[in-house]
C-alpha cells in the first residue's frame, strides 16, 4: 500500500533534518505503530502520506502513486482514502455527535441520504450510537476520541492514521481505544499509530517501527516498544 523509498525531510525555517533516508514499505491491513523519541520523525511522515508536506529527498508511494506529484484532483481522491485521528480529537463544539460525523461526509460531497445511512452505522461500530444527540462537552474525553473515530471510519478509509490517538486518555480509555482499533483493522483497514504509549505498544504486539533522529532503527512484527 505505502512505499517511502530513501526520504528525508529538511524544514527550511530551521534547518530541522526530520526525517533521514527513510525506506519503508507498509502492506494493506498492516497495523503499525510508529514510536521513537520526540522529535523522531513520527509526525512528519504521518503528514508526508497524507501530503501536508513534500519530502526534500527520495519518494512516497500509495497505491503505486507518487503522492508528492499528485494533482489536485489526485490528491483529494488520496485523501478520502485516509481517515485522520487526532490527539486533541478536533471536535466541533457547536454541533452535535451525529453532526460531527456527518461533516466529514458533507465535505467530500455525499448526499443526504448517504449521510443519513453511514454516520448511524459509524457510530454504531463505536459503540456511541446512543450519543448521537449529544454534544462533545457533554461526553467523556474517551467518547470524544470515539467520535474521532467515527468520524475518521465514516467515508471507508482504505488506512487510518493516528498521531498519539490516547495522549489525552487515561490507561482504562486507551486499552479500549486500542482494542476499537484492532477491530477496525481484523475488518481490513491498514491502521498506522503514531504513540509514545509503550504499555500499550506491549500489550497490543502488532508491527513495530521505531525511529530515532529520522532514521528507522528497527522494524519488527509481533514487536515491542523496546
Amino acid at each position: 500500500m505505502i512505499q517511502i523509498n530513501e526520504v528525508s525531510k529538511i524544514y527550511p525555517e530551521n534547518k530541522t533534518v526530520a526525517l533521514n533516508n527513510l525506506s519503508l514499505h507498509i502492506e494493506r491491513g498492516d497495523f503499525v505503530f510508529l514510536v521513537g523519541p520526540s522529535g523522531a520523525g513520527k509526525s512528519t511522515l504521518i503528514k508526508l502520506i497524507f501530503r501536508e508536506n513534500d519530502p526534500t529527498e527520495g519518494s512516497l508511494y500509495f497505491l503505486n502513486r507518487n503522492i508528492a506529484r499528485m494533482r489536485a484532483g489526485e490528491l483529494l481522491k488520496h485523501r478520502r482514502q485516509i481517515g485522520m485521528v487526532f490527539q486533541d480529537f478536533k471536535l466541533l463544539k457547536q454541533k452535535t455527535v451525529f453532526e460531527n460525523v456527518a461533516f466529514a461526509l458533507e465535505v467530500i460531497g455525499k448526499s443526504p441520504k448517504r449521510i443519513r445511512d453511514k454516520v448511524p452505522e459509524a457510530l454504531d461500530k463505536v459503540n456511541l450510537l446512543n450519543k448521537a444527540n449529544a454534544y462533545p462537552s457533554q461526553l467523556s474525553g474517551g467518547e470524544q476520541q470515539r467520535v474521532g473515530i467515527a468520524r475518521a471510519i465514516v467515508k471507508d478509509p482504505l488506512l487510518i492514521m493516528a498521531d498519539e490517538p490516547t495522549g489525552n486518555l487515561d490507561r482504562e480509555n486507551s486499552v479500549q481505544i486500542m482494542k476499537l482499533f484492532e477491530k477496525i483493522n481484523t475488518a481490513g483497514t491498514t491502521v498506522i499509530i503514531a504513540t509514545h504509549a509503550w504499555e500499550l505498544v506491549n500489550l497490543m504486539q502488532k508491527r513495530v517501527v521505531a525511529l530515532v533522529d529520522g532514521k528507522l532503527v528497527r522494524d519488527q512484527e509481533w514487536g515491542r516498544y523496546e
